[in-house]
């Protein structure tokens, strides 16, 4: 299922070519189911508790004097692993719940700056290019502006929109979050890089699902 309609594409993409009819600066979107399988990443967090389990049950075995044969022990300690890979496998809306939040912002800002490469937002002619971002699974978003914009544009004027937009994916309105951005950076844009007579659109003015 797409997370955004085919009538919020357009909306979305009409908000682009109306926030660029005002700036040389060039705005791309990009909105990512999410950023990483994080299979491996789970599953190693579910093997860490199953050992630390194993560990916990061998100490009790042992100070109530209950005696677990060796293979026993082991042959349950694999059932658990064995199982826990399947249920992450079968429903990998799990895994989420195993990776640390640190490790899922990682990932999700790689993609970032990945698309932000992929999609040649940073070889405009005036080096003004930015890359509107986010992971849904992730509740992520990143605006990630070109040497251009950076010289003039810090990071702390983009935060607004960076909280706007993560705010919308918390509660699954991607578009809404993303109209309203799109609007924001157009008018901060307009501020410090007003509309030229020879300005060329060098982006496509479309949102990029993934």
């Amino acid at each position: 299922m797409a997370l955004i309609t085919d009538i919020d594409h357009k909306r979305i993409a009409e908000a682009i070519r109306s926030a660029e009819s005002r700036t040389s600066g060039e705005i791309y979107a990009v909105v990512a189911r999410r950023s990483d399988s994080y299979f491996f990443v789970a599953g190693f967090t579910a093997a860490c508790g199953i050992l630390l389990a194993a560990v916990i049950v061998a100490l009790a075995a042992h100070w109530y004097w209950f005696i677990i044969p060796l293979p026993t022990f082991g042959l349950a300690i694999l059932a658990a692993f064995l199982t826990a890979v399947l249920v992450l496998w079968l429903v990998p809306g799990i895994t989420m719940l195993l990776v640390p939040r640190q490790v899922r912002y990682r990932r999700a800002h790689q993609n970032a700056i990945q698309q932000f490469l992929a999609r040649n937002v940073h070889l405009t002619t005036e080096r003004t290019g930015i890359l509107l971002f986010v992971s849904q699974a992730e509740r992520y978003a990143e605006v990630i502006a070109d040497a251009g914009i950076n010289a003039k544009v810090g990071q702390e004027e983009w935060n607004g929109i960076v909280s706007l937009l993560t705010d919308h994916a918390k509660k699954g309105e991607v578009a809404s979050g993303f109209l309203q951005a799109i609007e924001r950076a157009g008018l901060l844009l307009e501020e410090h890089f007003p509309i030229g007579h020879e300005d060329v659109n060098e982006l496509d003015d479309h949102l990029v699902e993934l």
